[in-house]
């Protein structure tokens, strides 16, 4: 087994530096609804890098190698979820003798080789990234573990444009639940209400919305979120070129 990167650098399923924090919320102030939006957060998974499909190609292989059930509905039960949350699926519901641990460092060392290999960059990215980060501070929030996020970052070369960057598996629940977003508002030292969220999934919108930000979609094409899910955005793109400072005042105003 390769020793490029470990899903749980830290040497644990549960990490020491988890972030607690409250995921209920009142709603928007007056002041929030009106002002502009004070920061810009990116998802990283289906926005700025096209992974997804690798994901499902890795796991999928890894379930099929151990002689596990890869079921119908898995792929999009493992979408937004953290590493915690998919490796314990996966080994609980889908493989049979083996542990948490065990899955996820399997998964996220496969998972960086073929990063090294190619990194799935989606076409506009980088531009995005740099434009909004001279229009408002920027964070991202991301169902991917630490090392990943970090790894991909450095490779796209903007890993320095993002004041705060957050892993669902630093805070207590992944998505749909609301807690990545709200921990990079807090790191931004920004309301979240004031957040404007660039999300693709069903449970991404799902959290961004939970978390109050305005969030605009960009769905795509081979794992589109729910109709409910894409209502809850207040803009849908077709693609990175649309994020524009333009286009979030426009949206947050």
């Amino acid at each position: 087994m390769s020793d490029r990167v470990s899903p749980f650098q830290y040497g644990g399923s549960v990490p020491p530096h988890r972030v607690v924090i409250a995921t209920t919320r009142t709603g928007k102030t007056a002041e929030e609804m009106t002002m502009p939006a004070q920061a810009i957060v990116f998802d990283l998974d289906g926005v700025l890098i096209d992974s997804e499909p690798v994901w499902e190609e890795v796991r999928r292989a890894y379930v099929a190698e151990r002689g596990g059930r890869w079921r119908a509905d898995t792929q999009e039960r493992l979408m937004g979820m953290s590493t915690v949350e998919w490796a314990a699926y996966i080994a609980d519901e889908l493989v049979d003798g083996v542990t948490a641990d065990e899955v996820a460092y399997e998964v996220v060392d496969r998972m960086s080789q073929r990063y090294e290999d190619e990194l799935p960059l989606l076409p506009g990215a980088e531009s995005a990234v740099r434009r909004m980060a001279e229009y408002r501070p920027l964070g991202l929030s991301s169902s991917s573990p630490r090392a990943l996020i970090d790894m991909v970052l450095g490779q796209i070369g903007v890993v320095g444009l993002f004041r705060a960057t957050v892993s669902t598996e630093e805070v207590d629940q992944g998505k749909p639940a609301p807690d990545g977003y709200l921990t990079v508002a807090a790191q931004l030292e920004v309301p979240a209400g004031s957040c404007i969220a660039i999300e693709d999934s069903t449970n991404g919108l799902r959290s961004a919305h939970a978390a109050e930000m305005t969030v605009i979609a960009i769905p795509r094409p081979d794992n589109p979120p729910s109709a409910d899910a894409l209502a809850l955005a207040a803009h849908v793109a077709d693609n990175l070129d649309e994020i524009t400072p333009e286009l979030a005042e426009v949206i947050h105003s």
